[in-house]
């Protein structure tokens, strides 16, 4: 009996031992589909930046809201909890609270497993859309291969634009990009210059009218530092003011790829005109500005233009609808002394008096470059008018070929003063806003 008590216990042993074996290997398998993503998640981990523990304007979770912690048993995700807590106290809060040195957007996309090579970005948009929650735009699935992408008025705001931003950073299309009036803030436009950074295709870039405030003129700031292929930039219409222009003033020191930049319809007043004219005075890349409708007078219409007076690239410059005065004026007749490469000068509507024509029109007696001068739509009246034809007149070396004074009202003795320079400069045009007749003699 004991014998075979014994041989039933060494028979039964085997069956148990397999029993543990399998129970093994079932925890394994079970430990390993912890560690795997289920395959229907597999790619749609695009994010704007998966950086951990840093708090991030464009951070996008890598789980969605259905992916829930994955645990043998519910200690786990308490541990997960606990977890969390003490690195919540060991960073002290500080991720509660979003400050200017968090606003962090970094685009980072190792998350997304690519199953084939894709220049366009097709896929990749489609995951970030899915990830962010926005619809994915048709028009830019049935152009993403043009060269040139426009995709004004579309309302993307700063979602769509983070997600349109993931697919541009690889795309090797698009060369013109066109943003124009999208509302993406400063969120939006931050994500955008973060793709800049990477892509080194895109030549032209529309971001006009998008509400990017000084946050995204910041992180403009921070792409025109790193970026090495835009030649044009539109930032028109976004609501900088003096602080967006100290972020902006060093980088236009730094780029020298950039060639054609508006920052027209701003803010920009008296200490950003001090600023851009610093920067103006360094930079060697640019061939043209816009600095129109904003409030640039008094000092900061001054150091403006001394800055003007000591670049070497510009071509073409429009001041239109500020408030440079007198001062200013006076300012611009000694930069255009000192210039000797700008072509084109644009300062109507600027509230400029007759004595301040009569000074700019100083720098146009030695000026050897000027080709185009509008004085429109200011207050220079006929004294102006016939001081500023005058010095063109008597610049032998003038290169004058277009000259505006649309609204203002000349006499007899500036039409006989315009005839004997067309006899110089035939092809000299010249408007303004009519005759009046000779009630008098024009003194400039």
């Amino acid at each position: 009996m004991v014998n075979g008590k014994k041989l039933a216990e060494e028979t039964a042993m085997p069956s148990v031992l397999e029993d543990d074996d399998a129970g093994a290997e079932s925890e394994k398998l079970q430990l390993g589909e912890v560690g795997r993503r289920p395959s229907s998640q597999v790619g749609k981990a695009t994010t704007v930046d998966i950086r951990q523990p840093r708090a991030s304007w464009t951070e996008v979770g890598v789980r969605g809201p259905e992916d829930g912690p994955s645990s043998l048993d519910g200690n786990d995700q308490d541990r997960g909890e606990q977890e969390g807590e003490e690195e919540d106290e060991e960073l002290g809060g500080e991720e509660s609270v979003i400050s200017d040195e968090d606003y962090d957007t970094d685009l980072e996309l190792g998350g997304i497993e690519e199953e084939a090579y894709d220049p366009s970005g097709q896929a990749r948009y489609m995951e970030a859309c899915e990830m962010l929650q926005v619809v994915p735009a048709s028009y830019f699935l049935r152009h993403v291969k043009d060269s040139e992408l426009n995709m004004m008025h579309r309302g993307l705001g700063a979602q769509g634009a983070k997600a349109l931003a993931v697919p541009l950073v690889t795309n090797t299309s698009i060369l013109r990009l066109n943003l124009r009036d999208n509302w993406m803030e400063g969120l939006g436009g931050a994500a955008i210059a973060e793709m800049l950074k990477e892509n080194c295709y895109i030549t032209e870039v529309d971001l006009s009218n998008n509400n990017l405030g000084d946050d995204g003129a910041r992180a403009i700031a921070g792409m025109l530092k790193e970026n090495s292929t835009l030649v044009r930039l539109n930032l028109s219409g976004n609501h900088f003011t003096d602080r967006a222009a100290e972020f902006l003033g060093p980088a236009l020191v730094t780029n020298a790829k950039l060639q054609h930049l508006d920052m027209s319809h701003n803010a920009l007043r008296e200490q950003a005109g001090q600023i851009l004219g610093e920067a103006l005075s360094e930079n060697t890349g640019l061939r043209s500005i816009s600095l129109a409708w904003n409030s640039l007078r008094g000092r900061g219409a001054v150091m403006l233009a001394d800055g003007l007076g000591g670049n070497i690239s510009l071509r073409a410059v429009d001041l239109s609808f500020n408030g440079f005065g007198k001062e200013g004026a006076v300012a611009l007749g000694q930069a255009l002394k000192e210039n000797n490469v700008l072509e084109e000068l644009d300062v109507s509507n600027n509230r400029i008096p007759p004595e301040g024509a009569v000074r700019l029109a100083a720098g146009l007696k030695v000026n050897k470059t000027i080709k185009s001068l509008n004085m429109s739509r200011n207050p220079i009246q006929n004294a102006g008018c016939y001081g500023i034809l005058k010095s063109v007149l008597e610049n032998k070396d003038s290169a004058m070929e277009a000259l505006d004074f649309a609204s203002i009202i000349v006499n007899k003795d500036f039409e006989e003063l315009h005839a004997k320079v067309k006899e110089i400069l035939p092809a000299l045009t010249i408007s303004h806003g009519g005759r009046i007749g000779a009630f008098g003699t024009a003194k400039a």
